[in-house]
């Protein structure tokens, strides 16, 4: 409805908008006219969708494109792409020893905002950190050689790596003193088996654009 769409557009602050006309609360048009009255949400661009055809209403409104119901998939693809934010993929460092949960997780993450480079064991992970820094970490516990645990504690003496965002993915939920030994060094935990790979994703998204956005801040600072 019109009002969500303003509330969560004020929360989101998104790229684009696709905003239909024919709405029980607040149609499209008194939507359209809101956004373009707040002057931290007027620039968001606005693609109508809708059974209506009224182009140029549309147009004359500040709409900036418009689609008519049944809606074409290639041509809101190529509205909607035009204003694509233009980032650099996430760099991804999955250590696991489990090739299987690898597998799986790498077929989550396939596509091109991603780049996976896998490690078998922590110190696979701690070489690969010599080389190249990535934007999250996704850090199982058991493992041979080194455990999650010390690679935790490795991240945490290095300056450098203490600030990369470790998303730990375990078999079992972990007890009072485990949580304690992960303690600031780790931003999420996730069980194996019981969440949905949308879940992984879009945990992974917030973190980086936090980190982002802290990044910026700091070299605004300095």
């Amino acid at each position: 409805g019109g009002l969500e769409g303003l509330k969560l557009a004020k929360e989101l602050r998104p790229i684009v908008i696709t905003l239909d006309v024919m709405m029980p609360d607040l149609d499209g048009w008194s939507v359209l006219a809101a956004l373009r009255q707040d002057p931290e949400l007027a620039e968001i661009p606005v693609i109508m969708v809708t059974i209506v055809d009224e182009h140029r209403r549309g147009i004359a409104l500040g709409a900036a494109g418009y689609l008519t119901k049944p809606i074409d998939r290639d041509r809101l693809h190529r509205l909607v792409g035009r204003f694509r934010a233009s980032i650099p993929p996430t760099r991804v460092l999955l250590v696991e020893d489990d090739q299987i949960q690898r597998d799986r997780i790498r077929g989550w993450l396939e596509g091109q905002q991603w780049i996976v480079r896998e490690a078998a064991n922590g110190r696979e992970a701690l070489a690969h950190l010599q080389e190249d820094k990535p934007d999250v970490i996704l850090l199982d516990l058991m493992m041979p050689e080194m455990d999650g645990f010390a690679v935790v504690a490795a991240l945490q003496k290095e300056a450098g790596w203490r600030h990369i965002p470790v998303i730990v993915i375990t078999s079992r939920d972990l007890d009072a003193t485990e949580r304690e030994r992960l303690n600031s060094g780790v931003q999420s935990i996730l069980v194996k088996e019981t969440f949905r790979p949308a879940d992984l994703v879009e945990r992974i998204r917030r973190l980086v654009q936090t980190k982002t956005a802290v990044d910026s801040e700091m070299e605004a600072a300095s």
